[in-house]
C-alpha cells in the first residue's frame, strides 16, 4: 500500500525550493488560538487564495497545496483549534478560525478567496459560506447544544467559491451510516446481538476480500437499528446538555449566604464533564458489499482498511467528546455541518471533485451534493479508481502512488475562471 501512511499529507521535504513557507499563529475574535502555513511562489504577490481546513486534521501539508502554489496561487493551509482532538469541537466556534484565515488572505493581497474542503473540510467550508453569506441578523444565535453563540456579532466575511474534492457529506452524516447498531449496551464495546450484526456470516458477510451480500430485509433492519442507535446517544447527550445547563443557572442564581463550600460544590457540577463513548462506528453494509450502490471501491473501511470488520472494534475516529460535541459534530440529527443542506444555501461557482473508489462517500451522495447546490457555475469532476485519498486502486490492499488527476482538474476549472495574478 505504497504512501498510504501519508493519508492526505504530502512531505515538506518534497515540496519545491521556489515556494515561499510563512508559519502564521492566528487568533480568533473570540480569542481561541490557532495556526497555518502560507505558501506562495518566491516573488509572486498573487490575487487569488485558497483556504484549506478540516474540522479535526492539520491541513498546512494537504496533498492538494503543491499544485495550486505552483500554478501561481496563494495557499493557506490550516489547523484549527481543536487539531487532532473533536472532544470538544463545536462546529459554529470553528467558522471564527476560518473567518481568521479568509482575512490573512485578503489582508495579504487577494481579491478573491476560495475554501478547499478535502473530505471533513466539505462540511466545514460549506457550513462557513452559508452563514458567512448571511447578513446579520440572519445567521445562528446558539450552538447546535443550545448554548448561546452569536454569530451575528463576528466578521465572516464571505469566500467567492467553493472547491470540495474527496469531500464527505458531513462528520454527522457519516456516522449515521457508519454506526453499528448490534452493539447492545454502550458500556460493553463487545456486546451484539447477531441478527443485527453486519459483520456476521449468518446475514451475509465474507471474509474480504471477498465481497458480503445482505438481503433487502436484514438491510431494512440493520438501518432501522442504525437510527434507533443514533437516537439513543442523542437522547443521553441532551439529558447531559440539560442537566449541565440547569446547574449554571442555579449557580448564577446562588444566593449571597450559600457557603463557599455548597457554592463550590454546585459550581464543579455545572463544569459538565461526562462524555460520551463512541465505539462501534465502522459498519456500514456498503464497505462490504459491493453490490449495493456500485462504484470503483474494493471491500475496506472509510480510509482504506482491508478489515472493516476488525475496524470496528478499533478506537473511533473520537472515542470521546462532550454532550456539546456530539450535537455539533458527530451527531446525524443535530450537527449542522451537513454538506448537501448547506450546498442548498451557497450560490458561489462550486467545483465537486470526487474519487470514484472512495469507500466513504458514494457517487450518488456525491451527486446529491453537487445536484443540491444553488451556484448557477458549477462543475462536477469525476477521478476514476481512486480511494478517498486519491491513491488508484490495483488491489484489495494495493495502492499505487497518488493520481495528480483530482487536483489537475482543480488547477484547471481556476486558471480558467480565476487567474491567480501576480
Amino acid at each position: 500500500m505504497a504512501g498510504m501512511r501519508q493519508g492526505a499529507n504530502v512531505q515538506l521535504k518534497d515540496l519545491p525550493s521556489t515556494f515561499e513557507r510563512e508559519p502564521l499563529t492566528f487568533l480568533s475574535e473570540d480569542g481561541a488560538a490557532s495556526r497555518g502555513v502560507l505558501y506562495k511562489k518566491a516573488g509572486t504577490k498573487p490575487t487569488v487564495g485558497v483556504h484549506v481546513m478540516h474540522p479535526r486534521t492539520d491541513q498546512s501539508q494537504n496533498y492538494n497545496i503543491p499544485p495550486l502554489v505552483e500554478a501561481g496561487y496563494m495557499v493557506l493551509g490550516r489547523a484549527g483549534r481543536w487539531v487532532n482532538n473533536d472532544i470538544a469541537t463545536i462546529h459554529e466556534r470553528l467558522l471564527l478560525d476560518v473567518a481568521a484565515g479568509v482575512r490573512e488572505l485578503r489582508a495579504r493581497g487577494c481579491e478573491q478567496v476560495f475554501l478547499l474542503g478535502n473530505s471533513g473540510g466539505g462540511g466545514l467550508s460549506t457550513l462557513y459560506q452559508s452563514q458567512a453569506a448571511k447578513a446579520p441578523p440572519g445567521r445562528y444565535t446558539d450552538t447546535a447544544a443550545g448554548d448561546p453563540f452569536d454569530l451575528n456579532k463576528f466578521d465572516l466575511p464571505a469566500a467567492d467559491g467553493i472547491i470540495l474534492i474527496g469531500a464527505h457529506p458531513g462528520e454527522g452524516y457519516c456516522l449515521g451510516k457508519w454506526v453499528d447498531p448490534s452493539m447492545v449496551d454502550e458500556n460493553d464495546p463487545l456486546s451484539v446481538d447477531l441478527a443485527l450484526d453486519m459483520y456476521n456470516p449468518d446475514n451475509g458477510f465474507r471474509v474480504p476480500p471477498e465481497s458480503s451480500r445482505y438481503s433487502a430485509d436484514f438491510l431494512e433492519k440493520f438501518r432501522g437499528a442504525q437510527r434507533a442507535r443514533v437516537e439513543r446517544m442523542e437522547a443521553l447527550a441532551k439529558a447531559r446538555v440539560k442537566a449541565r445547563q440547569q446547574l449554571q443557572a442555579e449557580v448564577a442564581a446562588l444566593s449571597a449566604d450559600k457557603s463557599e463550600r455548597a457554592r463550590q460544590s454546585l459550581m464543579r457540577r455545572a463544569q459538565g464533564i461526562d462524555y460520551i463513548a463512541i465505539r462501534r462506528c465502522q459498519a456500514d453494509p456498503l464497505y462490504t458489499d459491493l453490490s449495493l450502490d456500485p462504484d470503483d471501491r474494493v471491500v475496506c473501511s472509510f480510509n482504506s482498511d482491508p478489515r472493516p470488520d476488525l475496524h470496528n472494534y478499533r478506537p473511533f475516529l473520537s472515542p470521546f467528546v462532550t454532550p456539546e460535541a456530539w450535537m455539533s459534530t458527530w451527531s446525524p440529527l443535530s450537527g449542522r455541518a451537513k454538506t448537501i443542506l448547506r450546498l442548498k444555501e451557497i450560490s458561489v461557482p462550486l467545483l465537486l471533485v470526487h474519487y470514484s473508489g472512495d469507500a466513504c462517500t458514494r457517487m450518488s451522495e456525491a451527486r446529491a451534493m453537487f445536484d443540491a447546490s444553488a451556484a448557477q457555475d458549477k462543475e462536477f469532476y469525476l477521478v476514476k479508481g481512486t480511494d478517498h485519498y486519491g491513491y488508484p486502486i490495483l488491489g484489495p490492499q494495493d495502492r499505487g502512488e497518488r493520481s495528480p488527476e483530482g487536483t489537475d482538474a482543480v488547477v484547471a476549472w481556476l486558471l480558467k475562471r480565476f487567474p491567480a495574478g501576480g
